[in-house]
């Protein structure tokens, strides 16, 4: 095309409306309605399409001369009035972008450069938007310093769900095969599941819960540990574990006996002594997941036990699921087969009002991928027959990570190896259906049987109150809720987490499309939340964590927690001959206490450390609410500082340690998320101040041993000072141990010294 064509193609780009210009863009043609059509009567003929696709077609028609319009079809091309409320939004986006498009095509007119046709213009824009767009994991080494720890980069324009296996994987048109065979028949069985879904409260029960007290009892098994037992319902029943677990006594659904065993093998190398298929810890989880109690059990550590703790919940939420939908495929074998009208429409009810039966929550992607990886291989095990997994090269590219994207020179401990090993993005839900033999990734959520998603994740899609677009019907039947790795959303954002408790097992705003005469009666009385069992792991006995299971789980069944006290605190690994002095603060309730150690820091604490001897002085702040109100105390009152938190640039955080480290700056203000997420070892300390207890115990003695980190003789003149009330008896117990712990908090002193080496 020559100068004079492409000044044309101006032109007539000039000459279109914003509706005419929008679909040039899209489709690469003019709208058929407006095409340029003379009186004469002409014959259609055949013509054969380019053989590149890329040229556009609007291109041959600038370089033709361009017809005359008739009058007719003018007036039509300046009708505005049709929907137009409607469509002056759209078009106001899309001004700008249109916009460009005409300037680059005049720039391409008066460089005389190479032809680009509109399509390939507006191609190159959608690609950068894609771009944009694409997922990026975060990074643990905090390449993007802006971007806090605790917030995920990615968005959800589109969504990908998979509409494809819809009837495939559906419960209604799907029936029961006789090679799965199953506990179909609703019959009196020594089945826990049956047992559970079966049992029938009564109204008074549900309306005594209020009023009555929680009874208690402890009981102590061999590897758990202490175990508290508890339940708001009259009737509370213990047991303990037996030696052996036979396979077929727990129930589990084919063909999950045959392939647990394989699947769990890398665990049951050490223990060539018994024959049984679980770990003397997995044993005795997995008795009290069976028995469908709620459970917390706060000593799940990356390192130790979390892929123990992971295979056990697994089975159990996989046992479930299969029991549950051959119950289903049950009784539509059992429909279609006997005639209308006979047989009881209540032997019939085998489902809640929505799909989703189970919940399980995870920090990251990695973790996600894992849980999907024991289910294939739960279901799949030894056998020759490969089971049908839908979507899984797209989820391997969207959940996996490249091992050449972590930096080779990362040095951080080994705990934050486990913890950050992967994919870490924190923005994530996938639906996962299962159809005895098949499994479905992204399918949608109210045709999914497993949800597994982070909290960020859940935030997005339930919404907060007055937005336009929000959904947590999918909720509504939840049967079985995991809460995994609970400590690390401490380190994220809680509220995430109280924001979903709080939407749990609600009333369905829409039917979905349920068969009301095959939803259980509990479900319809709204009674959910009695029927759900809550499983929460963690690596620390904390308040917040704690008050969840205390006040959210309700289950019929009752409640397990393991109670263990730590006889020993992290104090002991301490390797730094420093004094520690323990400073306890009054407060008159744990509403006053945020004020009152806020006080006390600036009235007692503070000023001993405002002499210039007291240099090199970092104050470690668990809260980040905490950390604004003090540095914005220190910058009223000028004092020599500087701070480090999650939000800060990598640039900055270079600058502030380095001014530390020399000196130039008195004090450091560090938050205790920017150490979960960095690890760095801050040179240069000489004094330290705990304005708050760490949440993890092992961060004491991490912070502690930072000040070997350069060692010039100073020895001697190291300090460290915490601050404590009597409602941090948790996190005072996991420092020192529980027998100093109660010394500390019943003795009359305030000031307590602790010198390292010391038992």
């Amino acid at each position: 095309m020559g100068k004079r064509g492409r000044r044309r193609q101006s032109q007539l780009l000039s000459t279109l409306t914003k509706k005419q210009k929008k679909h040039l863009r899209d489709f690469g043609e003019e709208h058929p309605f407006y095409d340029r059509v003379s009186r004469k009567d002409t014959k259609p003929q055949i013509c054969q399409p380019p053989e590149s696709s890329d040229t556009s077609s609007s291109e041959s028609e600038a370089e033709s001369e361009p017809e005359e319009v008739s009058g007719y079809h003018k007036l039509l091309a300046t009708l505005k009035n049709v929907s137009k409320e409607d469509e002056e939004e759209q078009e106001e986006e899309e001004e700008e972008e249109e916009d460009s498009v005409i300037e680059e095509a005049e720039m391409n007119d008066e460089d005389g450069d190479t032809d680009v046709s509109v399509e390939e213009e507006t191609a190159a824009a959608e690609s950068t938007k894609s771009q944009e767009n694409r997922i990026f994991p975060a990074d643990p080494e905090g390449k993007d310093g802006a971007e806090p720890p605790g917030t995920s980069q990615q968005e959800y324009p589109d969504e990908f769900t998979d509409t494809k296996h819809e009837s495939l994987f559906s419960l209604e048109t799907n029936f029961l095969e006789e090679e799965s065979g199953g506990n179909c028949p609703l019959k009196a069985s020594q089945d826990p599941f049956l047992q559970h879904v079966n049992k029938e409260l009564k109204e008074k029960e549900i309306q005594a819960i209020a009023t009555n007290p929680k009874v208690t009892q402890q009981l102590k098994w061999p590897t758990l540990g202490q175990l508290v037992f508890s339940s708001k319902f009259q009737k509370l029943e213990t047991f303990k574990p037996p030696k052996d677990v036979d396979l077929k006594s727990l129930h589990l659904q084919k063909p999950l006996e045959t392939t647990w065993t394989k699947t769990n093998s890398q665990f049951l190398s050490g223990f060539h002594k018994s024959s049984s298929p679980f770990t003397p810890l997995q044993k005795e989880l997995f008795l009290v997941m069976n028995s469908y109690r709620d459970l917390f059990y706060p000593e799940r550590t990356a390192l130790k036990n979390g892929e123990e703790i992971r295979h056990v919940y697994c089975l159990h939420a996989i046992n479930h699921v299969l029991k549950a939908n051959a119950q289903v495929l049950g009784n539509n074998s059992r429909l279609r087969s006997q005639k209308l009208g006979a047989g009881d429409d209540d032997d019939f009810r085998d489902q809640g009002l929505t799909r989703p039966k189970v919940l399980i929550v995870v920090p990251f992607r990695e973790a996600a991928l894992r849980v999907v990886q024991l289910f294939i291989s739960l279901l799949e095990g030894d056998s020759k027959k490969k089971i049908i997994v839908s979507n899984k090269k797209r989820f391997h590219g969207e959940f996996g990570s490249d091992p050449e994207e972590r930096p080779p020179n990362l040095k951080r401990p080994e705990d934050y190896e486990a913890v950050f090993i992967g994919n870490i993005d924190d923005h994530f839900r996938i639906g996962v259906a299962i159809l005895q033999r098949s499994i479905r990734l992204y399918a949608p959520f109210y045709s999914s049987d497993i949800l597994i998603a982070s909290p960020l994740g859940l935030r997005t899609i339930i919404g907060t109150e007055g937005e336009k677009k929000r959904d947590f019907d999918f909720l509504s039947s939840v049967e079985l809720l995991i809460i995994d790795q609970a400590d690390i959303y401490l380190m994220q954002n809680w509220e995430h987490v109280l924001h979903l408790m709080n939407h749990m097992n609600l009333l369905p705003l829409d039917s979905h499309g349920v068969d009301f005469s095959r939803v259980r009666m509990w479900s319809l009385n709204n009674w959910c939340k009695f029927y759900r069992q809550t499983l929460l792991f963690g690596a620390l006995q904390d308040a917040q964590v704690n008050s969840v299971f205390n006040k959210y789980c309700v289950n019929v069944q009752g409640q397990v927690a393991v109670r263990n006290v730590p006889m020993t605190g992290s104090i002991s690994h301490v390797l730094v001959q420093l004094p520690h002095v323990f400073q306890r603060m009054e407060a008159e309730s744990l509403a006053a206490v945020i004020d009152a150690r806020f006080n006390f820091f600036v009235n007692k604490i503070l000023p001993q450390y405002r002499d210039a001897v007291m240099a090199h002085t970092l104050i470690y702040v668990p809260s980040y609410f905490d950390f604004v109100r003090l540095r914005n105390y220190f910058k009223k009152e000028d004092l020599n500082y500087t701070h480090i938190c999650e939000y800060t640039q990598k640039s900055a955080i270079s600058r502030a340690r380095h001014f530390f480290l020399q000196g130039e700056k008195q004090f450091l203000l560090l938050t205790e998320r920017f150490h979960f997420y960095k690890r760095y070892t801050i040179k240069g300390i000489r004094n330290l101040i705990f304005y708050e207890l760490p949440t993890y115990p092992h961060f004491y003695s991490e912070v502690c041993n930072m000040l070997r980190a350069t060692t010039q003789g100073e020895e001697a003149a190291w300090t460290c000072t915490v601050l404590y009330s009597r409602y941090d008896a948790q996190r005072l117990a996991a420092v020192v141990g529980v027998e100093r712990a109660a010394q500390m908090l019943q003795s009359k002193k305030n000031v307590h010294l602790f010198i390292t080496g010391e038992r």
